[in-house]
């Protein structure tokens, strides 16, 4: 069937290619397996509601199931001028006729099901992103138990501040992510209601049961409003958002780790599995992985620009800027990060921080500076006495090539307040968050993390459990069918 009825014409080549792209194996099985999920979903339901005669829906079922399990090797090289959806269409009607393909569209547009589409493929996106984000966070408190006594500065302005140790440092970054994957969390909930139903833009008014195909497919319910449910896309900006924070978040771990392992530094080492050399530089060992840690962050912040540009002043309702242009970033974005996550795995379990080193260097900063001049307050001293005075104690050690401080003599308190071993210093930082309140921060970040494992099993089993309600509902249509046909046909015996 040519046409929409309406037009006897369709789009030149050269245009068609412009809007529609040139789709590999890879993308059309992708989109033509969601499409057919959605199929499935949406016979079982239209043959429930008796909007769809059973033999008419077995043969759908039969058709879509032999299509799906040759990895839809028939549409490879269809053309499609009218995009993949019409092309499949128009394969159904081809081979059953107009009859059986031409009511599997009843109750419903391209509209609703591209944003069903979206949102399923988000929502799978979404959810191997939170399960490998998990993998990082449990890393990253691993190593940081592991090193939570190997002393380091930690820098600010990029000069030596205060002793802190590796493991504490680990288990910051450990902290930050939970609250990016509880962005994430966020970002699926929101997916919790299904498409389907909502037709081009105002529903419709055959008695369709959109609550049904929303659970078969996995949803916590049906569209609450038809054309929010075609107008809008902000799931996939608060994914954008959500993955940039994550992106962020890796990107200055990065960055601290390739300044740490430079040879200025020499905090950290890595293996050579984990370093490349140079074309030119024989010396060279370069921690070139951690450089597509911090780049990938960067196109994620681009496809959320890129959607949100492309949204803005758009007309609520269904449009092609929203739910095709502004969309088509946000996969590249995902793949980015996620692979970005990936290498931070290897990165964080394969660094071997240098401990001699790290300790020689805090005791070379002065960074304990600030915790003389609290020794100080303890002893009565106002704060901004002490801060003057241990300055200027560093003033001099800096011009008499020494390490260590010395209070003036006759400094209010002085006796009373020489400093214990780095380590001590360290543990003594239990206000405020600080590396003396490691196990606390661990637990916690732990306790989150075992929380957010829960939730992602149970959404997975969800999931499975729509999956397997589907494929036992389609098997009984197409069983009951075929009994029933068997039966009819002893009786006409």
């Amino acid at each position: 069937m040519s046409g929409t009825g309406r037009l006897t014409a369709t789009l030149g080549a050269r245009t068609q290619h412009v809007v529609y792209g040139d789709p590999g194996p890879a993308e059309i099985r992708r989109e033509l397996g969601f499409t057919t999920t959605i199929d499935l979903a949406h016979v079982v339901m239209l043959t429930e509601r008796g909007l769809l005669p059973a033999p008419a829906a077995a043969a759908l079922l039969d058709r879509i199931g032999r299509l799906r399990a040759a990895g839809f090797a028939e549409l490879l090289d269809e053309p499609a001028p009218r995009g993949l959806y019409l092309m499949y269409e128009s394969h159904l009607v081809a081979e059953l006729g107009a009859d059986i393909g031409g009511k599997l569209h009843t109750g419903r547009s391209r509209n609703d099901i591209k944003a069903t589409i979206t949102a399923m493929r988000l929502r799978t996106e979404l959810t191997h992103l939170i399960g490998q984000l998990l993998r990082l966070q449990a890393v990253l408190l691993s190593r940081a138990r592991a090193h939570r006594q190997t002393v380091m500065p930690v820098y600010t302005h990029f000069q030596p501040a205060m002793p802190i140790t590796y493991g504490y440092y680990l288990a910051g970054i450990a902290v930050a992510l939970d609250r990016d994957i509880d962005a994430l969390r966020h970002t699926l909930t929101g997916l919790g209601r299904c498409p389907l139903g909502a037709g081009a833009v105002a529903g419709t008014d055959l008695p369709i049961d959109p609550a049904r195909t929303a659970a078969l497919l996995g949803f916590d319910g049906p569209p609450l409003h038809a054309v929010d449910a075609v107008a809008s896309r902000d799931g996939v900006l608060r994914a954008l958002a959500a993955i940039s924070g994550a992106g962020l978040t890796l990107s200055r771990l990065a960055t601290d780790l390739q300044l740490w392992s430079t040879q200025e530094f020499a905090f950290i080492a890595f293996p050579e599995r984990l370093v490349g050399g140079s074309s030119a530089m024989p010396q060279k060992r370069n921690a070139f992985l951690l450089e597509h840690v911090k780049a990938k962050a960067g196109v994620a912040l681009g496809a959320w620009t890129a959607a949100a540009a492309t949204m803005k002043s758009t007309p609520f309702t269904n449009s092609i800027e929203v739910g095709t242009e502004a969309v088509g970033p946000a996969w590249g974005a995902l793949h980015t990060v996620t692979e970005s996550v990936l290498l931070a795995q290897v990165l964080v379990s394969g660094a071997r921080p240098e401990p001699e080193r790290m300790a020689r260097r805090a005791d070379e900063g002065f960074v304990t500076a600030t915790i003389l001049a609290n020794r100080l307050v303890r002893e009565g001293v106002p704060f901004r006495t002490a801060h003057h005075v241990v300055g200027a104690a560093v003033r001099e050690a800096v011009e008499a090539g020494a390490t260590e401080l010395r209070l003036p003599p006759g400094t209010p308190g002085a006796e009373r307040a020489s400093l214990p071993p780095l380590g001590e210093v360290v543990a003594e930082h239990d206000r405020g968050g600080g590396p003396g309140m490691f196990d606390t921060a661990f637990a916690t970040t732990r306790a989150r993390l075992a929380e957010h494992a829960d939730w992602l099993r149970g959404h997975r089993e969800r999931l499975d459990a729509a999956r397997h309600e589907l494929l036992t509902s389609v098997s009984k249509l197409v069983d009951g069918t075929e009994q029933a046909a068997r039966s009819g046909g002893a009786r006409d015996d």
